[in-house]
């Protein structure tokens, strides 16, 4: 339950007058700093629609400054991390105005895909604490959605795959099955590079390699150290949002990187963040 500000300071005057003012005027300050702070994800979404103040208040359908695009200006331009050097005031304000066309504005969805988290962990494995990133997305069930783990990236096992290009082509004659592929035995003794031997579409499926890891017990779950998502729902555009733990207004869920692309430069995007 949320206390009311303005009895809490008459009840710390009334029962400690000693109490300098400027300890007062700090309070005060503290409660504007956190009521302006995106302290939530959800607040953040929001907030980038215009559908809440920065001071908490909630806007809904039929009230004048629900989604109101004078507002949202002002919003949308406090929803960036001030001290990223990545984001210049140039592709700030060129998203800002893209997102605000007024033709055609765009908002964030929660339940409208295009976004997925991506949570920093420790494991141990085999005894040593190693450092895995799980990929999460929402799934919308009959009822309601859930988050669902749909990748993983682990060194060790990234390690364990194409890590050396062979010095020599490596092949299965293609007459081996005049042979009854006898010769199956030189591809599965040439441990290292067994999977050149695949066909051309292969892709490591390091999410079954995890399951089969942590159903052996030899991946063991110990502690989350980061979160932060990805946005593609503005058409044309990727942000990464990541929280930002300080005392200032400009806190909590920010955008902290920006990048205007094209569909192919979204292909190539996602496969650097899945480390592919």
């Amino acid at each position: 339950m949320r206390i009311n500000f303005f009895l809490f300071t008459i009840i710390l005057i009334l029962i400690a007058p000693v109490v300098p003012a400027q300890s007062i005027g700090t309070y005060l300050g503290d409660e504007e700093i956190l009521n302006a702070q995106t302290k939530q994800v959800n607040q953040f979404f929001r907030r980038f629609n215009c559908e809440e103040s920065t001071d908490g208040k909630r806007y809904y359908d039929g009230d004048p400054l629900f989604r109101n695009l004078q507002l949202r200006n002002q919003y949308l331009s406090i929803l960036f991390d001030e001290e990223s050097r990545i984001i210049t005031p140039e592709i700030k304000s060129t998203f800002i105005e893209d997102v605000l066309d007024k033709s055609n504005p765009d908002f964030l969805n929660f339940h409208g895909g295009d976004w997925f988290a991506e949570v920093s962990t420790i494991f141990q494995f085999k005894g040593e604490e190693k450092k895995l990133t799980l990929f999460l997305r929402l799934q919308e069930e009959e009822v309601g959605s859930k988050w669902v783990i749909t990748n993983v990236f682990f060194l060790p096992f990234s390690e364990l795959f194409f890590n050396n290009q062979p010095k020599e082509l490596k092949f299965i004659h293609p007459l081996s099955h005049e042979l009854d592929f006898m010769n199956l035995i030189h591809v599965f003794s040439d441990k290292e590079n067994v999977e050149h031997y695949m066909g051309r579409e292969y892709h490591p499926d390091f999410l079954t390699l995890f399951i089969y890891e942590v159903k052996k017990s030899d991946l063991k779950f110990k502690a989350i150290t980061g979160v932060k998502f990805h946005f593609f729902q503005i058409p044309g555009w990727y942000f990464e949002l990541s929280d930002f733990n300080r005392k200032s207004k400009n806190s909590g869920w920010l955008i902290s990187n920006l990048l205007k692309i094209s569909e192919d430069e979204k292909d190539l995007l996602m496969k650097y963040i899945y480390h592919e």
